[in-house]
């Protein structure tokens, strides 16, 4: 678990303004979740057999006793908070959701113990047009940010669960002769949870996979129809993505439509983004039979990924700083500068703090990042103006009134209302 310290934070808040901003311009609503929740929330929901419940669940009990962990993800907290609030039955809901999650993982780049996810999940729909309308929402916030042409989109359909479980016997009675020649990981996973050794990056394991059943032999006819109407919404939008068989997931929820958003920029943790479709979740967690879909995205895989192709620079801290030349003056220049954030309510204003020369005061402007220093002394005082000096270029000092000073900021571009 670590800091994020402010230069990093500016540009965590830029990239999450930019994938909230989409998630509204979809029309999707927000919900705040618990860091907390019942342990069998997740047991049951992501699944006992999974690595996130066996391995990686900070689970903790509470003073009567009773087994609570930290949510290792979003969308069970996300089905359990709209079945407790009667948000789900015979309605349909567009959600999204952000936040810290939490695993014991070994951390490395981009895999942290806390970690940040935003999330989409829409409910009540079970044809493949939510599940394009998602996909696709996931290529705009790419696009947004300026990194699509570093990220592609991986596809699969997992069919119904009664195919699934016929794939899985076979894939069982397959491997099981073979166990010895397994990974260590995959040989455990033989028996409580085989569809993940579809995930195994192991050479061997691979080529063994590459004799084994595969899952277009079992798959049912309804979902078939399903992916394939699916892959001709995404034809239509222009979203482009690679069909990849051994696509399965790692929480036992997925049914039909899995999906990830991928990239090579990252090393081992090229997964930024991945969903699908769970249509049997709410019934698992205690409710009736609703279907969903939705997808996680990783605030730190993205942030990283957009580093990458935009490099570290972050927003300064500051656009307007308020240079105060006589102690006294304080007061009334806070003041000021509360009207001008009335008036300018996208820009951020400093008011200098702690005394010191005009010297001094411009030097800190200069350090802060900020584009203007606005000043304030005895003269601005008696005539009811302000100095505006701008850092950046080499032009006159201006004073200005306050109406004049706002339209002055404003024609500069420094603010878009």
């Amino acid at each position: 678990m670590r800091d994020v310290l402010p230069e990093e934070a500016r540009r965590w808040r830029m990239v999450e303004r930019a994938i909230v901003d989409v998630l509204d311009r979809f029309a999707y609503e927000e919900v705040r979740l618990p860091l907390l929740e019942a342990a069998e929330l997740f047991t049951r929901g992501i699944g006992a057999a999974t690595d996130i419940v066996e391995k990686e669940m900070f689970g903790l009990s509470d003073r009567d006793g009773d087994s609570i962990a930290l949510r290792p993800e979003g969308t069970a907290s996300c089905v359990r908070a709209l079945l407790q609030h009667g948000l789900l039955h015979n309605q349909s809901q567009r959600i999204h959701y952000r936040g810290p999650m939490f695993r014991s993982e070994r951390p490395q780049l981009g895999r942290h113990r806390q970690f940040h996810q935003v999330g989409a999940e829409a409910f009540g729909m079970v044809g493949p047009d939510v599940d394009a309308e998602l996909i696709q929402m996931g290529a705009e916030i790419w696009r947004v940010l300026g990194i699509e042409g570093e990220i592609q989109l991986e596809l699969n359909t997992l069919g119904c669960s009664e195919a699934r479980a016929a794939w899985r016997g076979a894939l069982v009675r397959y491997l099981r002769p073979r166990q010895g020649d397994l990974d260590g990981d995959s040989a455990k996973r033989l028996e409580r949870n085989p569809l993940r050794i579809l995930d195994s990056k192991f050479p061997a394991t691979r080529s063994l996979l590459a004799e084994a059943p595969k899952f277009a032999d079992y798959i049912d006819d309804d979902s078939v129809r399903h992916y394939e109407g699916l892959k001709r919404l995404l034809d239509g939008l222009g979203v482009a993505y690679v069909e990849n068989p051994l696509l399965v997931r790692g929480l036992d929820y997925y049914s039909r439509t899995v999906f990830e958003w991928t990239t090579e920029r990252l090393g081992a943790q090229g997964a930024v983004c991945a969903g699908g479709r769970y249509d049997g979740l709410a019934e698992i967690i205690g409710g009736k039979p609703v279907p969903g879909v939705g997808f996680a995205l990783g605030l730190e895989r993205t942030l990283l990924l957009h580093e990458a192709v935009h490099g570290a620079g972050a927003p300064p801290p500051v656009d307007v700083y308020c240079c105060v030349l006589q102690p006294e003056h304080q007061g009334v220049a806070m003041a000021r500068v509360r009207a001008l954030r009335d008036g300018l309510p996208n820009l951020r204003f400093r008011v200098h703090a702690g005394g010191g020369r005009l010297k001094n005061q411009m030097r800190r402007a200069d350090q802060c990042g900020a584009r203007w220093a606005l000043l304030f002394g005895e003269d601005e005082l008696r005539e009811n103006r302000m100095g505006l000096k701008d850092l950046r270029n080499e032009t006159p000092q201006e004073t200005l009134g306050l109406a004049a000073l706002v339209e002055r900021l404003r024609t500069a571009g420094m603010d878009s209302t």
